[in-house]
């Protein structure tokens, strides 16, 4: 595997995600942000950032997949979230775990951050999911 996952001793835990990630991979992959669309851009989960997130991260699992990559080379992932407040990490983190098993997605979860923005792509548009991963 070219990612080592890790949260190092006197890091604030427990995270669902690893503080750290560390690539020895010669071959990038970044993957767009991703929404909740489906194959024909039609809007997934209108109004349900659960549904949303879940789709999402389907989104990005095939733009890795189309890469020759997985949810297993993924050195970080950042999720933009329009109108964040503390009230919707629940739903955010319910729309992961959904998925979590479905998709092959590591837990702990890689290094990652959730960034609140106003607005994304398209007035139904929940959230936004990029990802990073590193090949041998």
């Amino acid at each position: 595997m070219a990612v080592q996952l890790l949260t190092p001793e006197g890091m604030f835990a427990p995270v669902p995600y690893h503080h750290v990630s560390i690539s020895t991979g010669a071959r990038q992959v970044h993957v767009a942000g991703q929404i909740a669309r489906d194959a024909e851009g039609n809007p997934v989960a209108t109004g349900d950032l659960t549904g949303q997130v879940a789709h999402a991260l389907r989104n990005t699992a095939r733009g890795l997949a189309g890469a020759g990559a997985s949810f297993a080379d993924v050195v970080r992932l950042r999720f933009f979230v329009t109108n964040w407040s503390p009230d919707k990490y629940d739903d955010f983190i319910a729309g992961i775990e959904r998925v979590t098993d479905e998709l092959g997605i590591p837990r702990p979860l890689p290094p990652l951050s959730a960034i609140g923005v106003d607005y994304l792509f398209e007035p139904d548009v929940l959230v936004e999911v990029e990802a990073y991963a590193v090949l041998d």
